[in-house]
Parts: C-alpha cells; sequence; structure tokens
C-alpha cells in the first residue's frame, strides 16, 4: 500500500498514522535477525514501517529492500524503503530503482544521506544528486511514493530554519508527498515549525518523528549528528539517573510516550517512533498512546 493513502485513510478517519523505523542488522547480514524484530514491531499494528539503509555506499544498505519486501509480503504492513543519493550517479540510482522495483518496494524515503567518515562539506565525494530533492522527482517518475526528511529545528548544515523550510518547499514541489522529521526533544520546536511550514504552503503531511534516550553516549550523539537541542526536563532527567542506566532507560522511554501523546493531542499528522530495534519498547509506548 502506498503511504500517502495510509495518510489519506487516516485523516478521514480523524486519526494519525503511528509508523515505526527499523534498521538492517549490522555487520554481516542475517535475515533471521530482522525476520525477528520486524515481526515483532508488526504485531503492534503500525501504519507502516520504514527501513533506513547507509549513506555513500557502505555498510548495511544492501539490506533494506529485501526487508523492505518482507515486512509487505510476510508481515502485511506497508514499509518505506530508504534511498540515499550522496555520492552516487544516475546510473547507480537506476540500479537502486531496478533493485526496489523487482522487491516490490512501493515506497520510498528519498535522502541525501550523512557524508561518509571524515568527509566534509567541503570535499564530500562526487555525485549527480546534490540534495534530496535532486532524486525526488525521478523516484515519482518510476511510480514511487516518495517522503523527503524534515528538520524541526533545521538542518544541521544550516543556520537559517527559514532556509530549511524552503528546502521542504522544494522537496514538496519536486514530488515528495510526505515528510518524516529528524528526531526532537522538545514539542515546542515542531509546532513552531508546523507554522513555518503552513505559513509556506507545505500541504502534505509532516509525521514526527520521537527517539526515546537510551543514555548519556546515545544522547549526545545525536545532539551532534542531528543539531537537536536538549530541555531543561531532559538534562534534570540524566542529571537525576547518572548512575542508575535502568532508571535513565526506563525515564527515556516515560519521556518519548509523553511527547507522543502531547504530539497526537495537538494534532500532528504522523507519529513516527524510531524503535533502535527494540521491539519491547514500541510495544510500551504503543500501549500509552492507546
Amino acid at each position: 500500500m502506498r503511504v500517502d493513502e495510509v495518510f489519506k485513510q487516516a485523516a478521514s478517519q480523524g486519526t494519525a498514522p503511528i509508523s515505526f523505523e527499523m534498521f538492517p542488522p549490522k555487520g554481516e547480514l542475517t535475515l533471521d535477525t530482522a525476520r525477528e524484530v520486524a515481526g515483532n514491531l508488526c504485531k503492534l499494528s503500525p501504519s507502516f514501517v520504514s527501513v533506513t539503509c547507509s549513506a555513500g555506499g557502505s555498510g548495511n544498505g544492501a539490506a533494506t529492500a529485501p526487508i523492505a519486501h518482507m515486512i509487505t509480503s510476510e508481515f502485511d504492513t506497508p514499509s518505506v524503503a530508504h534511498l540515499t543519493c550522496v555520492g552516487r550517479s544516475h546510473a547507480d540510482i537506476a540500479a537502486k530503482i531496478d533493485e526496489y522495483r523487482t522487491a516490490g518496494v512501493e515506497n520510498i524515503l528519498a535522502l541525501r544521506g550523512d557524508l561518509p567518515a571524515g568527509a566534509t562539506e567541503d570535499d564530500k565525494p562526487a555525485s549527480d544528486y546534490a540534495y534530496a530533492r535532486d532524486l525526488i522527482p525521478e523516484l515519482v517518475d518510476a511510480g514511487f511514493c516518495v517522503g523527503a526528511a524534515a528538520y524541526p529545528e533545521g538542518h544541521i548544515a544550516c543556520e537559517d530554519l527559514n532556509l530549511s523550510v524552503e528546502h521542504l518547499k522544494q522537496k514538496q514541489d519536486a514530488g515528495a508527498s510526505f515528510f518524516v522529521t529528524q528526531l526532537f526533544f522538545d514539542n515546542e520546536c515542531f509546532y513552531r515549525f508546523r507554522e513555518l511550514a503552513d505559513k509556506a504552503g507545505i500541504t502534505v503531511p509532516i509525521t514526527a518523528g520521537i527517539m526515546p534516550f537510551m543514555g548519556k553516549s546515545q544522547i549526545s550523539r545525536m545532539v551532534f549528528m542531528c543539531g537537536a537541542s536538549l530541555p531543561s526536563p531532559v538534562i534534570k532527567i540524566l542529571a537525576k539517573y547518572e548512575n542508575d542506566p535502568e532508571s535513565l532507560q526506563a525515564a527515556g522511554v516515560d519521556y518519548a510516550a509523553r511527547q507522543l501523546c502531547d504530539l497526537k493531542e495537538h494534532g500532528a499528522d504522523g507519529l513516527h517512533l524510531y524503535t533502535m530495534n527494540r521491539p519491547a519498547i514500541a510495544a510500551t509506548i504503543m500501549e500509552r498512546l492507546g
């Protein structure tokens, strides 16, 4: 099923789709591990499950299409396969389109992708695609339902939030039919961003992406990778449970659940949980969401 239809059906029923993200196993591919994770996630009846890939031709990108196919064919759940374009040529993307189409993929999240380790914006690898918006029309023309990323606090490489919103509009104009936000810890950032997006003429659904924090090292990594700000309640939780990892994880899951409940109450178009391949955490949060 196409994800744009998922959003249309939910809107007609006055509900918000709840979706998950999972990533392929790192290192040597074990589809059995992915099958176990995907199966347990799909038991929770998400509206769709997105499957990440690695950027720059490294890591676990080869597993993305098979796992997306598995989610749809074995667990009867719509899937979204990520596709990055950094360092890729038109021929590379044509090959990926053939691969995804052969795997029965209907939905793609078009991303520029992170630069390879050690690369900077000034020495990024040669590519036929400067940004995700350059990839989107090619995927739409190939018949896919295409989504793209949104950045409630602005892209980490872009200091002007208004400019980030302009880039979002360009992605919509290029053919994106839904957006998934990068993680954030302060819902007010999302609400401000949504107002700016409305004023800019963004009309396709924006689903809010939330990741539970599990520990100090993880949250530090996310802050520096994504540019997400840490509100005072999160800092207080980190300080309170500094020497109690189990309680810190429980508090992180609780905080994410409260974020998602608040977003639901404030009419977010959709709710997207970065599951970190932990179905038990997803189950706890789905229970809280009712």
